[in-house]
């Protein structure tokens, strides 16, 4: 049952990052959108997340529940020495979720609609951003747990360049994920064209802020070249998302946008999987040395097991009725 519950947390960070990115990206691409298009992006993104913005949180939250009842040290250092980076991420959520209620449902349209579209496109940007620099928080080895002053075991933690560095690469990431969806929810030749240059651009942003990454890294100690490069798996993950990427953008020319999310999903599932492989079980890199590992700091048996059949009997009712839901409100209008 440990594997069962280890697959549904991989699992819910995968596709909190790649539905629940996709909708932060499409605050992003909103962000860097002129104003007298702006009006036009927005419809096209309120038809695209609009009906499924509140399941992808779902994601985020099962994982929290895992790593609360299943694997408590984790959970515990994280919320301990990362708490000012997830109080501000959350915050953003929250900020985000209100203001595109209020802009897409309020009855009365005045001014407030503007104030309203700048907390959604600012957290649309912040929120992605603290996700990134938490993810690369654990991995960065600068988690100080035997630190003896508050901004070595509250603030160095997640204030680094390597963090830093894999936020904005989030961010990019996110942003060209929205782009790539979007691109199939235009209708107009116009639109399409738009939305593939946005692609583009966060492309380019993305192969800038991974190269830092790696610098940062360099730097910083974190043996990330050896995770990706020095790594069978890692090594052909890389490969995958590169060839995948080639791909999409050959079907893009062509004007094949039917793959197109497939594909870029499988591109950003390839990154994680090169990231991750090397290190995996370690959840947690500590300052000190050493590492928190998944199977060292998991729950009692009898904790396990329950989690594991809630989880999978969970999965019966919920998922089919997800994918329901994905299914009816990607139907065309006539």
């Amino acid at each position: 049952m440990d594997y069962v519950i280890i697959a549904f947390l991989c699992l819910a960070i995968l596709l909190y990052f790649l539905l629940g990115g996709a909708d932060f990206g499409a605050g992003i691409i909103e962000l860097f959108t002129s104003q007298k298009n702006r009006s036009k992006t927005r419809k096209t993104m309120n038809q695209a997340i609009g009906p499924i913005w509140e399941a992808n949180h779902m994601w985020l939250i099962i994982a929290i529940v895992i790593l609360f009842v299943a694997f408590p040290k984790i959970y515990t250092t994280m919320s301990v020495h990362l708490h000012i980076p997830l109080a501000i991420m959350l915050i953003g959520i929250i900020a985000r979720g209100t203001a595109f209620v209020f802009r897409h449902y309020d009855a009365v349209k005045d001014q407030m609609q503007e104030v309203y579209n700048k907390i959604f496109i600012y957290s649309s940007f912040i929120t992605p951003l603290f996700l990134g620099i938490i993810a690369g928080s654990v991995i960065s080895g600068q988690i100080d747990t035997q630190a003896k002053d508050f901004a070595s075991a509250y603030v160095f933690s997640w204030l680094n360049w390597f963090s830093i560095a894999v936020g904005l690469f989030t961010v990019a990431l996110c942003g060209f994920l929205a782009a790539i969806y979007l691109i199939g929810e235009s209708k107009a030749d116009e639109d399409k064209k738009r939305f593939i240059k946005k692609a583009e651009f966060m492309n380019v942003a993305a192969v800038i802020f991974g190269a830092v990454v790696f610098t940062a890294a360099y730097f910083e100690n974190v043996p990330l070249m050896t995770w990706v490069f020095e790594n069978e798996v890692g090594l052909i993950a890389v490969v995958l998302a590169s060839l995948s990427l080639i791909l999409l953008w050959y079907l893009l020319l062509k004007g094949k946008t039917k793959v197109l999310r497939v594909l870029a999903g499988f591109q950003v599932t390839m990154i994680l999987v090169a990231i991750s492989y090397a290190h995996f079980p370690n959840f947690i890199r500590l300052k000190a040395g050493g590492a928190i590992s998944l199977y060292d700091s998991i729950a009692p048996v009898k904790t396990v097991e329950s989690l594991g059949w809630a989880l999978v009997l969970g999965s019966f009712l919920i998922l089919p009725f997800l994918g329901y839901l994905f299914y009816k409100f990607q139907q065309k209008e006539e």
